[in-house]
């Protein structure tokens, strides 16, 4: 069986980081984002583990069309960080390990966060 590109709905880059360490290649990296990409929606800091991330975040989420020019941008970009990044089709689960794909070190993920 083979899943349609058209359950796609949208993106999310999650970035993580080491508060007080690489917050600030963080916080740079999350205002180059607001000023490339204004429709690119910035989430809250979480500088503590929450659902099923281990590490301090925050996501970026973004459109479909957004895609060709993002990540790549990301791919260049990242100054070292981790990014789970992962398409939003309704499984949560599923989104985030088999769907996803990472820039940098792949971390583990608190997968009973979704139960």
């Amino acid at each position: 069986m083979t899943a349609s590109v058209e359950t796609i709905r949208d993106y999310h880059a999650h970035i993580y980081y080491e508060p007080g360490v690489t917050e600030p290649a963080a916080a740079q990296l999350r205002e180059h984002v607001a000023e490339a990409f204004p429709v690119a929606r910035l989430g809250r800091w979480h500088a503590v583990p929450v659902g099923p991330h281990t590490k301090a975040m925050f996501q970026i989420a973004f459109p479909v069309t957004l895609f060709a020019t993002l990540v790549p941008w990301l791919l260049l970009n990242r100054d070292g960080l981790d990014i789970l990044l992962h398409p939003e089709t309704g499984d949560d689960p599923a989104d985030h390990t088999t769907h996803a794909a990472w820039l940098g070190e792949k971390l583990p993920l608190r997968m009973d966060a979704f139960r």
